[in-house]
C-alpha cells in the first residue's frame, strides 16, 4: 500500500486554474468584438495562472530541499509535477491569447 502524498503535494489549485483558464478561454472565443479589457483580463489572469506553478518551483528549490525531493519521485510526485507543467503552460496560453486581443482591439 502506498502513502498518500504529502500536504504539498495537493492538486486542487492547480486544476483550479486549469478550469479558470478553460472558462477565459470559453468566453474570449464566444466573443465577437475584442476589446482592451479582454486583452487587459487575459493577460492578468494568465500571469496569475503561471504564478502558482511558479511559486510551487521556488518552494521546491528553495524550502524543502532535502526530504521533499523524495517524494517527487514516486508516482504521485511526478504526476504532480507534469500537472505543474500542464498549468504553467496553460497560463501562457491564456498570457499568449490576451496578449492577441490586446494587440488587436482597436483603441
Amino acid at each position: 500500500m502506498s502513502e498518500p502524498p504529502s500536504p504539498e503535494l495537493r492538486t486542487g489549485k492547480l486544476w483550479a486554474m486549469i478550469a479558470l483558464a478553460a472558462l477565459y478561454c470559453g468566453w474570449i472565443v464566444t466573443r465577437n468584438a475584442a476589446t482592451r479589457m479582454d486583452g487587459v483580463v487575459g493577460v492578468l489572469l494568465g500571469l496569475y495562472i503561471c504564478s502558482h506553478p511558479a511559486a510551487n518551483a521556488l518552494d521546491r528549490l528553495f524550502f524543502r530541499r532535502h526530504a521533499s525531493w523524495q517524494e517527487l519521485f514516486h508516482q504521485a510526485g511526478i504526476l504532480w509535477l507534469a500537472l505543474n507543467g500542464l498549468v504553467l503552460g496553460v497560463g501562457w496560453l491564456v498570457i499568449t491569447l490576451g496578449a492577441t486581443r490586446l494587440a488587436g482591439s482597436p483603441s
